[in-house]
């Protein structure tokens, strides 16, 4: 856990900088605190990515 970064909070649905909820109900560490604040949209951006090239791959493109 980095100290001095910024995490999103799953559990409380809020950022937190440094410590803070355990580490399994956290995503991050994050650079910034308006990063962190988008940390859903980014998780969500990347899930569709890996998605996609999944199925580019196993559609041999």
């Amino acid at each position: 856990m980095d100290p001095n970064g910024w995490y999103f909070c799953l559990k409380h649905q809020e950022v937190e900088a440094g410590a803070g909820c355990r580490s399994a109900d956290r995503l991050g560490p994050y650079p910034d605190r308006n990063t962190a604040a988008q940390a859903l949209e980014l998780a969500r951006q990347r899930t569709e990515a890996v998605d996609e090239a999944e199925r580019r791959w196993n559609e041999g493109d």
